[in-house]
């Protein structure tokens, strides 16, 4: 006879923290949100080896995974698989993770490119994490049908998709999206979180300088960065833009009126949004937003594009602009560095706001999911 299970016998039985095998890269936000949790995991015991595919890190990030203990980084040299150039060299990539998961023997695989799930052959419970995908992006960035080139490489992400014992995303907006146009269940929800960098003592609103700051990937046409760069050409005020203007397939992006920093390391962009009043993010695409989660910590007045995540996550603690209106933004900008009263309220409302997504939300909610597929729950017993 089959009886149901108790709610107290549901309950997962206590496990040792499991050995993750974690997938990164490091080109953008994914180096950030692995690293971050790896560091949070490592610190409550579990082991966890970084995999690092495509370019290899730089020094400064080199040496933030040494000061890790429990963290072991391997640069694996081999491609990403949005950047790899055929689908064979794609399923490549996949069969050495997999030969890497067998010698090593984790627990569980995350996978930060779920895409590699199918063809891998782990024998493991495998985790994938949907930061991003190419025909969210093209539907949002460039609409009507994608090019051959991102045809396959969607068609590789849903079988990956479906390999995977479970999905996570960062934000409810972009787990209904991946369900809808890969036509699997919706992602467990865990939104990601950020330490906060000490950059120096916090400045108040009214004691920051006059400028616009910006940050992000900012070769990437999702991110709309050539908006903000038409809106400083009508303010009077700097527009200061920290990151890559170049990918690493070579697509470059220029700016005319703002200034650009170049790729910063994590304490120097800290240092600029200690100083800066208002943060500007302007995408037409994005899943989550890291940076603007450290803007807010810091304490910047928000300036976000009006698209669905933003308003998930920000709704009452930042204004809104058109993502398609360079006149428009540039008036909301003058406004708010024309009241330092409203920027710094939108300030604190901002840092209260990014107590939600921190360290240890995203960490027990990610261990919660490790342990779904390494400790199931049955729903029946045998009595």
């Amino acid at each position: 006879m089959l009886l149901p299970l108790t709610s107290a016998q549901r309950k997962l039985p206590p496990a040792e923290p499991p050995y993750v095998l974690m997938t990164a890269d490091s080109v953008g936000g994914v180096w950030t949100y692995a690293l971050d949790l790896a560091r949070e995991l490592a610190g409550q015991g579990t082991r966890v080896t970084l995999a690092v595919l495509g370019p290899s890190p730089h020094p400064d990030q080199v040496a933030a995974a040494a000061a890790v203990d429990g963290l072991e980084l391997i640069d694996t040299g081999l491609p990403l698989d949005w950047t790899a150039p055929n689908e064979a060299a794609v399923r490549r990539t996949a069969e050495a993770l997999g030969d890497l998961a067998a010698r090593l023997g984790p627990d569980v695989v995350h996978l930060n490119s779920p895409a590699l799930a199918a063809d891998a052959g782990f024998t493991m419970p495998v985790v994938g994490v949907c930061h991003s995908c190419m025909a969210s992006w093209w539907a949002a960035v460039r609409g009507g049908g994608m090019p051959e080139d991102f045809r396959w490489r969607t068609e590789l992400l849903r079988r990956g998709y479906r390999a995977c014992d479970v999905l996570v995303a960062p934000s409810a907006a972009f787990a209904d999206a991946t369900a809808a146009l890969y036509g699997v269940a919706p992602p467990v929800v865990v939104r990601n979180g950020r330490y906060t960098r000490k950059a120096g003592p916090r400045r108040a609103a009214m004691g920051r300088e006059r400028f616009v700051f910006t940050a992000g990937r900012l070769w990437d046409s999702g991110k709309n960065v050539e908006l903000l760069d038409a809106a400083a050409k009508l303010l009077d005020v700097p527009v200061f833009a920290a990151g890559p203007l170049e990918s690493p397939t070579g697509h470059r992006v220029g700016l005319t009126h703002a200034r650009a920093l170049g790729r910063l390391d994590g304490a120097s962009v800290a240092g600029w949004m200690a100083r800066a009043p208002v943060f500007a993010s302007l995408p037409l695409y994005e899943p989550f937003g890291l940076t603007v989660l450290e803007a807010a910590q810091a304490g910047c007045a928000l300036v976000l594009s009006d698209i669905a995540s933003f308003r998930e996550l920000w709704d009452g603690a930042a204004i809104f602009a058109d993502p398609g209106d360079a006149a428009a933004l540039a008036a909301t900008l003058r406004r708010l560095l024309d009241d330092p009263l409203e920027a710094r309220r939108l300030g604190t409302a901002a840092r209260r706001r990014s107590a939600r997504y921190d360290m240890d939300r995203l960490t027990a909610g990610m261990l919660d999911v490790y342990r779904s597929v390494t400790h199931p729950v049955r729903s029946e017993v045998i009595a």
